[in-house]
C-alpha cells in the first residue's frame, strides 16, 4: 500500500539483493537503497535486522575491493581503480556513516586521499563527451564535499570547462551546495532541463536516463526545491512502477532519491485502511507512506479487500513471486548466440544425459557477438551445475588438461556448484570458455539453464534451457 505514486518498492529491492553478481556497483547497489528504507516504509525488528546484516556484509566487503592507491577496483582482486566505482562506492560508505554504521578504519582516508588527487589532477580526453568524463569528476568532487573536504578550485574549474555536460552541472550543482555555495547551485542549473532523454550505457558511469534524473532529484532535494522535485519525483516514481527492466544501479539510485525526497519532504502521508485477506482483518495505521503486508497460504481462490480509511488516495500493488519448475525454460537469443558442447578429454563429443561415475569431461560454452551493434562490455556467463557433478578449480589443478583451455576473462568467480565468468566480447568477435567437470554421484539430477546476459543491457541475452541428466554405475542406470 502507498499514499503517493507507488514504486514497486517489493519487487525492485528482490531485484537488488538477489541479484547474483558482485562487482563494486553492484556490491553498492544491493544495499544503498536499504539504507533509507526506515524514511519511507513501517519495517519490523526483523526487517530491520536483516538490513543492518546486509548493510555491514557489503561495507566488510567493499573493504576488499580497495587498491593500494585508495581508489576501488570493479572487481576484488584487480590493482586498477575503477573511477565512477570508486565514487558510487566511497558515496554510499559515506551515506552509511552517517546513518551510524561503523567503516573500517582507513577505508575512507584512503579513499579521500584518492578523490582528492584524481580531482586535482582531472584534465577532459578527447572522448570526455562519449566516457561522460565531466559527470565522473562532478560526482567525485560531489563525493568529497560530502565528506567535508570539499575542493572548491577543482569544483569552479569544472563550473568554467567548455561543453560541460547537464548532468555534470546538476551534479556538481549538488557539490556547491554541500560545500556552503546554495546560490552558485542554484545559478548553475537555473536553466537546465529536468529530463533526460532515454539512454543506457554499459560502461563507465554504468548510467541510464533515470539514473540521472534520480541524482537531478537528489540535487533537487537539496537545494529545497521542493516543487521542482516532485515534477521529477513523479517521473522516476512512473519509472520504477513499471514493468520496464532497469539495471542495479539505476534501481538503487531511483529508490535513494525518492526516498531522500519524501523524508525531507514529508512527501506523502500516512496510511490508515483495512484490510481482509482470506478473511483474516489487517488495520493499518501508518505514519510513513509505505505499507506492506505479506500475505500466506495464497491460492487461485484467495480473496483480498482493501478499505482506506485516510483522506489522500491510495495506491495498491499485489505482488506475487515463484520459481519456474524445472524443465518449463526456453532458449532464447537476443543480440546474442551462445552455445555449449560437452567433450572428453581428448575433444571429442561426449552425450551428457547419461554418464558413468567417474567420467571427467569438459562443458565448452561459446558466445558470439553478432556483429550488429558496438562492441559488448561488462558480460556475464552463469553456468549451474547439477549436484552429481563436480568442478575442477582450473586455478587450483596444475594438471589441466589443455582442451580445458578458454580465452582469458576479465573476471571468474568460481563457487562449489556454479561458475559466473565476466568478459568483453568485440562486435563480430567470440569468447569461449571451458570447465573440465567429473560425475561424481550416482542418481538423477537437473542441470540447470546456462544464461549470458550483458549487465547493463538486458536487450543482449541469451539462455540455453536445462534438462534431466543421469551419473550411472557401469552404463546402466540405478
Amino acid at each position: 500500500l502507498s499514499s503517493m505514486p507507488p514504486i514497486n518498492l517489493e519487487q525492485r529491492l528482490n531485484y537488488l539483493i538477489q541479484y547474483p553478481h558482485g562487482c563494486v556497483e553492484q556490491t553498492t547497489s544491493s544495499v544503498f537503497a536499504q539504507l533509507f528504507l526506515k524514511d519511507i516504509i513501517d519495517l519490523s525488528d526483523a526487517q530491520n535486522k536483516v538490513i543492518n546484516g546486509n548493510v555491514k556484509a557489503a561495507i566488510s566487503r567493499l573493504k576488499g575491493f580497495q587498491t593500494p592507491s585508495g581508489g576501488l577496483a570493479y572487481w576484488q582482486g584487480l590493482n586498477t581503480p575503477d573511477e565512477w566505482g570508486s565514487n558510487y562506492a566511497g558515496h554510499f560508505l559515506l551515506e552509511a556513516e552517517q546513518k551510524g554504521y561503523s567503516v573500517p578504519y582507513g577505508v575512507l582516508d584512503n579513499w579521500k586521499k584518492y578523490q582528492k588527487e584524481r580531482a586535482q589532477n582531472w584534465l577532459p580526453s578527447k572522448n570526455a563527451m562519449l566516457y561522460q568524463e565531466d559527470l565522473t569528476q562532478a560526482y567525485r568532487l560531489y563525493t568529497l564535499a560530502l565528506a567535508k573536504s570539499a575542493d572548491l578550485g577543482s569544483m569552479n574549474r569544472l563550473k568554467e570547462s567548455k561543453n560541460i555536460s547537464v548532468a555534470a552541472k546538476w551534479r556538481l550543482a549538488a557539490a556547491y551546495k554541500l560545500a556552503g555555495q546554495p546560490d552558485v547551485a542554484k545559478k548553475l542549473i537555473a536553466s537546465l532541463p529536468r529530463t533526460v532523454k532515454p539512454y543506457s550505457e554499459w560502461a563507465y558511469t554504468y548510467g541510464s536516463s533515470c539514473r540521472d534524473e534520480a541524482m537531478i532529484l537528489e540535487t533537487l532535494t537539496l537545494l529545497d526545491m521542493k516543487t521542482q522535485g516532485f515534477e521529477v519525483l513523479t517521473n522516476v516514481a512512473k519509472q520504477l512502477s513499471s514493468e520496464d527492466w532497469m539495471s542495479t544501479q539505476t534501481t538503487a539510485y531511483a529508490v535513494l532519491a525518492v526516498s531522500k525526497y519524501v523524508k525531507a519532504n514529508n512527501a506523502g502521508s500516512g496510511i490508515i485502511a483495512d484490510c481482509k485477506v482470506n478473511g483474516t482483518s489487517v488495520a493499518v495505521n501508518s505514519k510513513t507512506p509505505f505499507k506492506q503486508i505479506a500475505i500466506t497460504n495464497a491460492g487461485a481462490s484467495s480473496s483480498i479487500s482493501v478499505n482506506n480509511k485516510g483522506k489522500g488516495p491510495l495506491y495498491v500493488r499485489l505482488i506475487r513471486s515463484g520459481i519456474p519448475v524445472a524443465g518449463d525454460e526456453t532458449a532464447k537469443e537476443s543480440n546474442l548466440k551462445m552455445t555449449i558442447v560437452y567433450k572428453t578429454l581428448k575433444g571429442e563429443p561426449i552425450d551428457v544425459a547419461a554418464l558413468e561415475q567417474g567420467t571427467d569431461f569438459v562443458a565448452e560454452v561459446t558466445v558470439v557477438h553478432p556483429g550488429i551493434k558496438a562492441s559488448y562490455k561488462n558480460m556475464a556467463l552463469t553456468q549451474i551445475f547439477p549436484s552429481g557433478w563436480e568442478i575442477h578449480n582450473s586455478r587450483l589443478d596444475e594438471n589441466q588438461n589443455m582442451s580445458a583451455k578458454s580465452d582469458l576473462p576479465t573476471y571468474q568467480d568460481i563457487r562449489d556448484d556454479r561458475i559466473y565468468t565476466y568478459f568483453d566480447v568485440l562486435s563480430g568477435r567470440s569468447k569461449t570458455y571451458k570447465v573440465v567437470l567429473n560425475a561424481a554421484y550416482v542418481g538423477r539430477f537437473y542441470l540447470p539453464t546456462t544464461y549470458t546476459e550483458a549487465m547493463y543491457d538486458n536487450a543482449i541475452s541469451a539462455r540455453i534451457p536445462g534438462m534431466w541428466i543421469d551419473v550411472v554405475k557401469g552404463g546402466v542406470k540405478q
